[in-house]
């Protein structure tokens, strides 16, 4: 059965762009793994503006999302101030936007999982200290 995972950009252009660094381990992650990917819409924003040098690549990548059944995480109005405090929190890294909706994500439902390209999420804590694991590099 698969588990639920949180998915960052990264991987996700890495995934349609064959020029990335990290394509071929996109490639191995997505054909690997047990996952049911859960992301944000930002995190949708991120991908399809960073391949937005092709169309067929960003028509690619939607039917994909909509073919694995990739679901997403609503981020609301109400949120926003969750975003700011965690905002302010990483403000040394600096924390973006899409980061900030992945980590409510994971308070929200309980995924403790992430594909991520970045190290910024071995600094992100999740209320309790609870670090959320990034398993693309796994």
């Amino acid at each position: 059965m698969a588990r639920d995972i949180l998915v960052d950009a990264g991987p996700l252009i890495a995934l349609f762009d064959a020029d990335d660094a990290f394509h071929e381990r996109a490639l191995a992650f997505v054909a690997d793994v047990p996952y049911r990917f859960v992301t944000t819409t930002a995190v949708m924003t991120e991908v399809l503006h960073m391949i937005d040098f092709d169309v067929r690549a960003q028509i690619g990548f939607l039917e994909w999302v909509v073919s694995r059944g990739v679901s997403l995480h609503e981020i609301g109005e109400s949120d926003i101030g969750r975003v700011l405090q965690l905002t302010r929190k990483y403000a040394d890294l600096p924390m973006d936007f899409a980061d900030a909706t992945l980590v409510i994500a994971a308070e929200r439902t309980g995924i403790r999982t992430i594909a991520s390209v970045d190290s910024d999420f071995d600094v992100y804590r999740l209320p309790g200290k609870e670090q959320i694991r990034n398993v693309f590099f796994g």
